[in-house]
């Protein structure tokens, strides 16, 4: 379908044509199939105001990915779109799914129970709101990855000053949500949060999906965790923890990512002690930190004796606070 966007996008992108798969009611409703053989109907639609202002290079990435067949789900939270605190890059990163061609859609997180049964879903935005979370107790899920290279350091990022929940704090390798669509709510081997691990660590870190293989991410256990980020926005997560041993080219998005770096044993103990004594402004995510104090001095041990995924433990839903 032709969809018009604004002039001050690159002239080479001003059109492009999709195909509409779906238009999805509220939290819980049904998901919507692609259209098979019979001809897809064209439809114009006009952007909403804050696409102008969406980032060219993340744009540029949605108008040339190939997942057109997935379902998906167009807005339904107008508020949410209008809302006043936000900027146009917070916009984008809560509301652009930069992966489908349907740059207006919004992103429908995976809502859980306690146990991990998928029992609807909802907005990004919805998900990330304290007030939700409290009143509705919305639970959603997430996945969270630690990439070591062959020297055994741990790839962190510091989240960039435009996120909306925690922003500029450091943490793992790349921490995100699978959506609702049908190849990230595939149950079997963990497949749907590994392909929503190798979606995100392209768009956070540019790192391309054939030098992330999905069959490499190792699901090591789950954590489900409650954290507040300010009197607005927090995280409420059933967290997957992914871990794989790559060496990778690095291409930050500096939408999401405003620094990386590796770090080893020593260096990542540095790093602890000066947010613990509030030295140099550096704080690190709640779920991060709860990993490093459960699970990672052991995971550190396995990699580097090769051992690694006789410590996993998918069984268990571990709840920290």
């Amino acid at each position: 379908m032709p969809m018009s966007l604004s002039a001050s996008l690159p002239r080479a992108i001003s059109t492009v044509r999709c195909r509409v798969v779906a238009v999805v009611g509220g939290r819980g409703g049904p998901i919507a199939r692609p259209f098979g053989s019979v001809a897809a109907p064209t439809t114009t639609v006009t952007p909403p105001l804050f696409l102008p202002l969406l980032s060219r290079r993340s744009l540029a990435r949605t108008l040339s990915s190939s997942r057109t067949d997935e379902a998906v789900s167009m807005p339904t939270d107008g508020g949410a779109v209008a809302d006043a605190d936000m900027n146009a890059v917070q916009r984008r990163l809560m509301f652009e799914d930069e992966t489908v061609k349907l740059v207006l859609m919004a992103c429908r997180c995976i809502l859980v129970d306690e146990h991990d049964n998928v029992i609807g879903h909802d907005s990004k935005y919805n998900c990330h709101l304290m007030e939700k979370i409290e009143s509705e107790n919305l639970l959603h899920r997430a996945f969270s990855v630690f990439l070591v290279n062959s020297k055994f350091e741990l790839l962190l990022q510091q989240r960039s000053a435009t996120k909306v929940t925690f922003p500029l704090v450091w943490t793992n390798t790349c921490c995100s949500h699978p959506l609702y669509r049908d190849s990230e709510l595939i149950e079997e081997n963990f497949l749907g949060v590994r392909n929503a691990a190798q979606r995100k660590l392209l768009d956070e870190l540019g790192i391309p999906p054939e030098d992330l293989p999905v069959d490499e991410f190792i699901p090591l256990g789950r954590i489900l965790y409650k954290a507040a980020s300010d009197g607005k926005w927090g995280e409420h997560e059933l967290d997957y923890l992914l871990f794989i041993v790559r060496d990778v080219n690095l291409h930050p998005n500096p939408d999401e990512v405003a620094d990386v770096k590796y770090v080893n044993r020593d260096q990542l103990k540095e790093l602890l002690r000066k947010a613990d004594a509030g030295e140099d402004d550096i704080k690190l995510s709640p779920w991060f930190r709860l990993v490093v104090d459960n699970f990672l001095p052991k995971w550190w041990d396995h990699v580097e004796m090769g051992t690694l995924q006789e410590t996993a433990d998918m069984e268990t839903i571990h709840k920290l606070t």
